[in-house]
Protein backbone atom coordinates (compact mmCIF):
# COMPACT_ATOMS: atom_id res chain seq x y z
CA UNK A 1 0.00 0.00 0.00
CA UNK A 2 1.55 3.28 -1.11
CA UNK A 3 0.68 6.97 -0.84
CA UNK A 4 -0.72 8.44 -4.07
CA UNK A 5 -1.13 12.12 -3.12
CA UNK A 6 1.66 13.55 -5.31
CA UNK A 7 1.49 11.06 -8.17
CA UNK A 8 0.86 13.97 -10.60
CA UNK A 9 4.06 15.79 -9.59
CA UNK A 10 6.95 14.92 -11.88
CA UNK A 11 10.47 14.31 -10.58
CA UNK A 12 11.56 13.85 -6.98
CA UNK A 13 10.24 15.71 -3.95
CA UNK A 14 12.49 18.26 -2.25
CA UNK A 15 14.73 16.44 0.26
CA UNK A 16 14.23 17.28 3.92
CA UNK A 17 17.93 18.15 4.35
CA UNK A 18 17.38 21.26 2.20
CA UNK A 19 14.67 22.39 4.61
CA UNK A 20 17.04 21.78 7.52
CA UNK A 21 19.63 23.99 5.82
CA UNK A 22 17.02 26.63 4.99
CA UNK A 23 15.77 26.84 8.57
CA UNK A 24 19.35 26.99 9.85
CA UNK A 25 20.12 29.90 7.51
CA UNK A 26 17.03 31.80 8.68
CA UNK A 27 17.65 31.22 12.38
CA UNK A 28 21.23 32.45 11.98
CA UNK A 29 20.25 35.47 9.86
CA UNK A 30 17.13 36.81 11.56
CA UNK A 31 17.92 39.32 14.29
CA UNK A 32 14.84 39.10 16.47
CA UNK A 33 12.41 36.65 17.97
CA UNK A 34 11.51 33.70 15.72
CA UNK A 35 8.27 31.74 15.95
CA UNK A 36 8.18 28.52 13.92
CA UNK A 37 4.85 26.78 13.30
CA UNK A 38 5.15 23.20 12.10
CA UNK A 39 3.41 19.84 12.29
CA UNK A 40 4.00 18.47 15.78
CA UNK A 41 4.53 15.02 14.27
CA UNK A 42 7.56 16.15 12.23
CA UNK A 43 10.04 15.15 14.93
CA UNK A 44 13.12 15.16 12.66
CA UNK A 45 12.56 18.79 11.69
CA UNK A 46 11.70 19.89 15.21
CA UNK A 47 14.79 18.17 16.63
CA UNK A 48 16.95 19.91 14.04
CA UNK A 49 15.51 23.32 14.98
CA UNK A 50 16.24 22.61 18.66
CA UNK A 51 19.81 21.61 17.80
CA UNK A 52 20.41 24.74 15.68
CA UNK A 53 19.01 27.06 18.34
CA UNK A 54 21.02 25.35 21.05
CA UNK A 55 24.26 25.73 19.07
CA UNK A 56 23.51 29.45 18.69
CA UNK A 57 22.86 29.89 22.40
CA UNK A 58 19.12 30.40 21.98
CA UNK A 59 16.32 29.11 24.19
CA UNK A 60 13.46 27.04 22.76
CA UNK A 61 9.95 27.74 24.04
CA UNK A 62 7.36 25.07 23.26
CA UNK A 63 3.64 25.74 22.92
CA UNK A 64 0.73 23.55 21.92
CA UNK A 65 -0.25 20.32 23.63
CA UNK A 66 0.77 18.03 20.76
CA UNK A 67 4.03 19.92 20.28
CA UNK A 68 5.03 19.55 23.93
CA UNK A 69 3.89 15.92 24.12
CA UNK A 70 5.72 14.83 20.96
CA UNK A 71 8.96 16.54 21.97
CA UNK A 72 8.78 14.93 25.42
CA UNK A 73 8.22 11.48 23.88
CA UNK A 74 11.10 11.97 21.43
CA UNK A 75 13.45 12.95 24.26
CA UNK A 76 12.35 10.00 26.42
CA UNK A 77 12.90 7.66 23.46
CA UNK A 78 16.43 8.98 23.05
CA UNK A 79 15.81 10.48 19.61
CA UNK A 80 17.64 13.62 20.68
CA UNK A 81 18.82 15.11 23.97
CA UNK A 82 18.83 18.89 24.37
CA UNK A 83 20.98 20.38 27.10
CA UNK A 84 19.38 21.14 30.42
CA UNK A 85 17.74 24.58 30.31
CA UNK A 86 17.44 24.77 26.51
CA UNK A 87 13.70 24.06 26.55
CA UNK A 88 11.64 26.60 28.48
CA UNK A 89 7.90 27.09 29.15
CA UNK A 90 6.13 29.52 26.83
CA UNK A 91 5.42 31.79 29.82
CA UNK A 92 9.17 32.46 30.13
CA UNK A 93 9.71 33.48 26.50
CA UNK A 94 9.41 37.15 27.44
CA UNK A 95 12.19 36.85 30.03
CA UNK A 96 14.91 36.68 27.36
CA UNK A 97 16.12 39.10 24.66
CA UNK A 98 14.17 38.59 21.39
CA UNK A 99 17.25 37.34 19.54
CA UNK A 100 17.81 34.66 22.18
CA UNK A 101 14.46 32.87 21.80
CA UNK A 102 12.96 30.53 19.21
CA UNK A 103 9.34 29.51 19.77
CA UNK A 104 8.04 26.21 18.38
CA UNK A 105 4.25 26.30 18.02
CA UNK A 106 1.36 24.35 16.62
CA UNK A 107 -1.07 26.05 14.25
CA UNK A 108 0.44 26.17 10.76
CA UNK A 109 -3.00 25.17 9.40
CA UNK A 110 -4.85 27.97 11.22
CA UNK A 111 -6.71 25.55 13.49
CA UNK A 112 -9.17 27.51 15.63
CA UNK A 113 -7.70 26.72 19.05
CA UNK A 114 -4.08 26.22 18.03
CA UNK A 115 -1.33 28.26 19.68
CA UNK A 116 -0.43 30.40 16.68
CA UNK A 117 -4.04 31.14 15.78
CA UNK A 118 -4.75 32.27 19.35
CA UNK A 119 -1.67 34.49 19.18
CA UNK A 120 -2.94 35.93 15.89
CA UNK A 121 -6.31 36.94 17.36
CA UNK A 122 -4.81 38.00 20.72
CA UNK A 123 -6.72 35.36 22.69
CA UNK A 124 -3.55 33.58 23.86
CA UNK A 125 -3.28 34.05 27.63
CA UNK A 126 0.41 33.17 28.01
CA UNK A 127 2.06 34.59 24.90
CA UNK A 128 1.77 37.73 22.81
CA UNK A 129 3.42 38.79 19.58
CA UNK A 130 5.54 41.93 19.21
CA UNK A 131 6.30 44.10 16.22
CA UNK A 132 9.50 42.79 14.65
CA UNK A 133 8.82 39.11 15.38
CA UNK A 134 9.28 36.69 12.47
CA UNK A 135 6.79 33.88 11.89
CA UNK A 136 8.01 30.89 9.86
CA UNK A 137 5.18 28.67 8.62
CA UNK A 138 7.08 25.43 8.11
CA UNK A 139 4.20 23.57 6.46
CA UNK A 140 2.21 23.74 3.25
CA UNK A 141 -1.52 24.47 3.41
CA UNK A 142 -3.64 21.32 3.53
CA UNK A 143 -6.41 21.60 0.88
CA UNK A 144 -9.53 22.95 2.56
CA UNK A 145 -7.64 25.06 5.11
CA UNK A 146 -6.92 28.00 2.80
CA UNK A 147 -9.46 30.42 4.30
CA UNK A 148 -8.58 29.78 7.94
CA UNK A 149 -4.85 30.08 7.22
CA UNK A 150 -5.42 33.35 5.37
CA UNK A 151 -7.52 34.70 8.25
CA UNK A 152 -4.73 33.79 10.67
CA UNK A 153 -2.09 35.45 8.47
CA UNK A 154 -4.21 38.62 8.36
CA UNK A 155 -4.31 38.65 12.17
CA UNK A 156 -0.55 38.17 12.33
CA UNK A 157 0.10 40.92 9.79
CA UNK A 158 -1.98 43.41 11.79
CA UNK A 159 0.46 42.95 14.67
CA UNK A 160 3.46 44.01 12.60
CA UNK A 161 5.20 40.65 12.33
CA UNK A 162 7.00 39.29 9.27
CA UNK A 163 5.65 36.04 7.82
CA UNK A 164 7.80 33.56 5.88
CA UNK A 165 6.15 30.55 4.26
CA UNK A 166 6.91 28.03 1.55
CA UNK A 167 5.35 30.52 -0.88
CA UNK A 168 7.54 33.47 0.11
CA UNK A 169 9.73 34.32 -2.92
CA UNK A 170 13.46 34.68 -2.46
CA UNK A 171 13.57 32.93 0.91
CA UNK A 172 15.27 29.70 1.94
CA UNK A 173 13.30 26.46 1.87
CA UNK A 174 11.11 26.17 4.99
CA UNK A 175 9.04 23.12 4.04
CA UNK A 176 9.23 19.96 1.97
CA UNK A 177 6.26 17.74 1.31
CA UNK A 178 6.03 14.45 3.16
CA UNK A 179 4.39 12.87 0.11
CA UNK A 180 6.65 11.38 -2.55
CA UNK A 181 6.50 12.70 -6.11
CA UNK A 182 6.18 10.43 -9.13
CA UNK A 183 9.88 9.48 -9.30
CA UNK A 184 9.97 8.79 -5.54
CA UNK A 185 6.99 6.47 -5.93
CA UNK A 186 8.54 4.78 -8.95
CA UNK A 187 11.79 4.25 -7.01
CA UNK A 188 9.84 2.65 -4.15
CA UNK A 189 8.10 0.22 -6.52
CA UNK A 190 11.39 -0.80 -8.11
CA UNK A 191 13.04 -1.36 -4.73
CA UNK A 192 10.23 -3.39 -3.15
CA UNK A 193 8.89 -5.44 -6.10
CA UNK A 194 5.48 -6.03 -4.45
CA UNK A 195 3.41 -9.06 -5.40
CA UNK A 196 0.14 -7.24 -4.66
CA UNK A 197 -0.46 -3.51 -4.73
CA UNK A 198 -3.17 -1.23 -3.30
CA UNK A 199 -2.79 2.52 -4.01
CA UNK A 200 -3.99 4.61 -1.06
CA UNK A 201 -4.12 8.22 0.25
CA UNK A 202 -5.45 10.52 -2.43
CA UNK A 203 -8.56 11.12 -4.50
CA UNK A 204 -9.76 8.19 -6.61
CA UNK A 205 -8.24 9.90 -9.65
CA UNK A 206 -4.81 9.78 -7.96
CA UNK A 207 -5.26 6.10 -7.11
CA UNK A 208 -6.02 5.32 -10.76
CA UNK A 209 -2.91 7.22 -11.89
CA UNK A 210 -0.88 5.21 -9.38
CA UNK A 211 -2.36 2.00 -10.79
CA UNK A 212 -1.33 3.08 -14.31
CA UNK A 213 2.22 3.66 -13.08
CA UNK A 214 2.33 0.18 -11.52
CA UNK A 215 1.11 -1.34 -14.81
CA UNK A 216 3.82 0.56 -16.71
CA UNK A 217 6.37 -0.97 -14.34
CA UNK A 218 5.18 -4.46 -15.28
CA UNK A 219 2.79 -5.36 -12.48
CA UNK A 220 -0.10 -7.70 -13.46
CA UNK A 221 -3.47 -5.90 -13.37
CA UNK A 222 -5.10 -8.76 -11.44
CA UNK A 223 -2.66 -8.08 -8.58
CA UNK A 224 -3.74 -4.43 -8.23
CA UNK A 225 -6.84 -3.29 -6.33
CA UNK A 226 -8.02 0.34 -6.42
CA UNK A 227 -10.25 0.75 -3.36
CA UNK A 228 -12.89 3.19 -2.20
CA UNK A 229 -13.56 3.88 1.46
CA UNK A 230 -15.17 0.74 2.82
CA UNK A 231 -13.83 -1.61 0.15
CA UNK A 232 -13.13 -5.14 1.39
CA UNK A 233 -10.05 -6.70 -0.20
CA UNK A 234 -9.34 -10.39 0.35
CA UNK A 235 -6.05 -12.21 -0.11
CA UNK A 236 -6.32 -15.98 -0.44
CA UNK A 237 -4.97 -18.24 2.32
CA UNK A 238 -2.04 -19.34 0.16
CA UNK A 239 -1.20 -15.74 -0.73
CA UNK A 240 -1.61 -16.33 -4.46
CA UNK A 241 -4.72 -14.28 -5.26
CA UNK A 242 -6.22 -10.91 -4.32
CA UNK A 243 -9.88 -10.05 -4.92
CA UNK A 244 -12.15 -7.14 -4.07
CA UNK A 245 -15.39 -8.35 -2.51
CA UNK A 246 -18.79 -6.95 -3.49
CA UNK A 247 -19.84 -6.16 0.07
CA UNK A 248 -18.66 -2.96 1.75
CA UNK A 249 -17.57 -2.25 5.30
CA UNK A 250 -19.22 0.70 7.11
CA UNK A 251 -17.12 3.75 6.27
CA UNK A 252 -19.47 6.74 6.22
CA UNK A 253 -19.59 9.71 8.55
CA UNK A 254 -20.83 8.85 12.03
CA UNK A 255 -22.96 11.31 13.95
CA UNK A 256 -22.10 11.83 17.62
CA UNK A 257 -25.10 13.42 19.34
CA UNK A 258 -24.76 13.65 23.09
CA UNK A 259 -24.50 10.08 24.35
CA UNK A 260 -25.96 8.73 21.11
CA UNK A 261 -23.54 7.59 18.42
CA UNK A 262 -24.43 6.78 14.84
CA UNK A 263 -28.21 6.34 15.07
CA UNK A 264 -29.43 9.92 14.49
CA UNK A 265 -32.20 9.91 11.88
CA UNK A 266 -32.03 12.03 8.72
CA UNK A 267 -35.15 13.95 9.76
CA UNK A 268 -33.37 15.13 12.92
CA UNK A 269 -30.45 16.45 10.89
CA UNK A 270 -32.84 18.11 8.43
CA UNK A 271 -34.70 19.88 11.24
CA UNK A 272 -31.45 21.11 12.78
CA UNK A 273 -30.29 22.50 9.45
CA UNK A 274 -33.59 24.37 9.07
CA UNK A 275 -33.35 25.72 12.62
CA UNK A 276 -29.78 26.89 12.08
CA UNK A 277 -30.55 28.51 8.73
CA UNK A 278 -33.97 30.17 9.14
CA UNK A 279 -35.09 29.58 12.72
CA UNK A 280 -38.47 28.30 13.89
CA UNK A 281 -42.09 29.50 13.84
CA UNK A 282 -44.54 28.01 16.34
CA UNK A 283 -48.33 28.16 15.97
CA UNK A 284 -50.51 27.48 19.01
CA UNK A 285 -54.20 27.19 18.14
CA UNK A 286 -57.19 26.26 20.34
CA UNK A 287 -60.06 24.64 18.41
CA UNK A 288 -63.60 24.19 19.71
CA UNK A 289 -64.30 20.44 19.56
CA UNK A 290 -67.99 21.02 18.82
CA UNK A 291 -67.94 23.88 16.28
CA UNK A 292 -64.49 23.37 14.73
CA UNK A 293 -63.75 27.07 15.06
CA UNK A 294 -60.86 28.80 16.80
CA UNK A 295 -61.61 29.70 20.40
CA UNK A 296 -59.27 32.69 20.21
CA UNK A 297 -56.64 34.28 18.02
CA UNK A 298 -53.72 31.83 17.68
CA UNK A 299 -50.46 32.50 19.53
CA UNK A 300 -47.39 32.84 17.33
CA UNK A 301 -43.80 32.35 18.51
CA UNK A 302 -40.73 33.17 16.42
CA UNK A 303 -37.17 32.15 17.30
CA UNK A 304 -34.38 33.07 14.89
CA UNK A 305 -36.90 33.85 12.12
CA UNK A 306 -38.38 37.37 12.37
CA UNK A 307 -38.68 39.94 15.16
CA UNK A 308 -42.39 39.86 15.97
CA UNK A 309 -42.76 43.48 17.06
CA UNK A 310 -41.51 44.70 13.69
CA UNK A 311 -43.61 42.28 11.60
CA UNK A 312 -47.16 42.79 12.86
CA UNK A 313 -48.65 42.87 9.35
CA UNK A 314 -47.05 39.52 8.52
CA UNK A 315 -48.46 38.03 11.72
CA UNK A 316 -51.92 39.42 10.98
CA UNK A 317 -51.91 37.68 7.60
CA UNK A 318 -50.66 34.43 9.15
CA UNK A 319 -53.54 34.49 11.68
CA UNK A 320 -56.04 34.90 8.82
CA UNK A 321 -54.51 31.91 7.01
CA UNK A 322 -54.64 29.81 10.19
CA UNK A 323 -58.31 30.69 10.86
CA UNK A 324 -59.30 29.91 7.28
CA UNK A 325 -57.19 26.75 7.21
CA UNK A 326 -58.76 25.30 10.37
CA UNK A 327 -62.33 26.07 9.36
CA UNK A 328 -61.88 24.81 5.78
CA UNK A 329 -60.55 21.46 7.01
CA UNK A 330 -63.50 21.02 9.40
CA UNK A 331 -66.06 21.94 6.73
CA UNK A 332 -64.43 19.68 4.12
CA UNK A 333 -64.15 16.63 6.38
CA UNK A 334 -67.19 17.35 8.54
CA UNK A 335 -65.16 16.56 11.67
CA UNK A 336 -62.39 17.98 13.85
CA UNK A 337 -59.30 15.97 12.85
CA UNK A 338 -56.41 17.52 14.80
CA UNK A 339 -53.68 15.58 12.98
CA UNK A 340 -55.00 16.66 9.59
CA UNK A 341 -55.37 20.26 10.76
CA UNK A 342 -51.76 20.32 11.99
CA UNK A 343 -50.40 18.87 8.74
CA UNK A 344 -52.42 21.32 6.67
CA UNK A 345 -51.37 24.33 8.76
CA UNK A 346 -47.70 23.35 8.62
CA UNK A 347 -47.75 23.16 4.84
CA UNK A 348 -49.83 26.28 4.08
CA UNK A 349 -48.10 28.55 6.61
CA UNK A 350 -44.65 27.37 5.48
CA UNK A 351 -45.47 28.21 1.85
CA UNK A 352 -46.87 31.61 2.81
CA UNK A 353 -43.84 32.54 4.93
CA UNK A 354 -41.48 31.61 2.11
CA UNK A 355 -43.48 33.74 -0.37
CA UNK A 356 -43.30 36.75 1.97
CA UNK A 357 -39.77 36.41 3.40
CA UNK A 358 -37.83 33.98 1.15
CA UNK A 359 -37.06 32.01 4.33
CA UNK A 360 -38.05 28.48 5.31
CA UNK A 361 -38.29 28.35 9.10
CA UNK A 362 -39.19 25.11 10.83
CA UNK A 363 -42.97 25.52 11.28
CA UNK A 364 -44.35 23.73 14.34
CA UNK A 365 -48.16 23.77 14.59
CA UNK A 366 -49.59 22.94 18.02
CA UNK A 367 -53.36 22.39 17.77
CA UNK A 368 -55.39 21.72 20.91
CA UNK A 369 -59.11 21.01 21.19
CA UNK A 370 -61.33 22.07 24.08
Amino acid sequence: MTDSTNIENEGYALPEKKVHQGLENLIKRINGRIIIAAFASHITRLAHVVKIAENLGKKIALDGRSMKTNIEVAIEAGFFKPKKGTLIPIEEAGNYPPNKVVVLMTGAQGEEFSSLNRASNKSHTKFSLHKGDTIILSASIVPGNELQVQKMKDGLSRQGVKIISYRTPGEDFVHATGHGNKEDIKWLHKKTHPKFFIPIHGHHYHLELHKELALELGMPEENIAVPDNGSVIEISANGEKMTMRKEKAPAGLMMVDGISIGDTQDVVIRDRVMLAKDGMFVIIALVDQKTGKLKKSPDLISRGFVYLKENQELLRQVRIIIKKGVEDVVIRNNLVDLDYIKANLGETVSKFLYQKTAKRPLVIPVVLSI
